[in-house]
């Protein structure tokens, strides 16, 4: 079976109905409750989709309690969940600071190599270019929900 890691950028997207991108990131997310791949989520993106839910500038504002059933219903009740080790951090931040990588893009990196570390068939993220830029071994798998349907 297929696999591909959704970021964070495309969690977002597929669980707000009002999000630009909801048509094109829920349909992956409704091709993984389908059986259709197989969907991995790096722990990192999970913990940051429920930061990014709960503060959102929204009215009402979305509950800490709504974002986790959101989670749970979209990600958690039918993804792999992926977390580097300490010492896949440590490694990771040596890399970064060998190439010069530094502030928001050390958390792509973490993403990227969570799906580098379990081999899935694709990266999915609205921010191509960061992903990119964080794992250029990568570049064949890393793609966007918003010109690449779901299996």
């Amino acid at each position: 079976m297929t696999s591909a890691l959704l970021d964070t950028s495309t969690l977002i997207a597929g669980m707000l109905t009002d999000h630009q991108h909801h048509a094109e990131a829920v349909a992956w997310l409704a091709a993984a409750k389908a059986g259709r791949y197989e969907l991995v989520v790096s722990g990192h993106s999970l913990v940051e989709a429920y930061s990014v839910l709960t503060r959102l500038p929204r009215t009402p504002k979305i509950t800490p309690a709504e974002a986790k059933q959101l989670l749970d219903v979209n990600v958690t009740s039918v993804a792999k969940i992926v977390s580097l080790s300490g010492a896949e951090n440590v490694a990771l931040l040596d890399e970064m600071v060998s190439r010069n990588v530094v502030g928001g893009m050390v958390y792509d990196a973490i993403i990227a190599r969570a799906a580098e570390l379990v081999g899935v068939d694709r990266l999915i993220t609205i921010n191509e270019k960061h992903f990119l830029a964080v794992w250029p071994g990568g570049a064949a798998r890393i793609q966007s929900p918003l010109t690449n349907g779901p299996p």
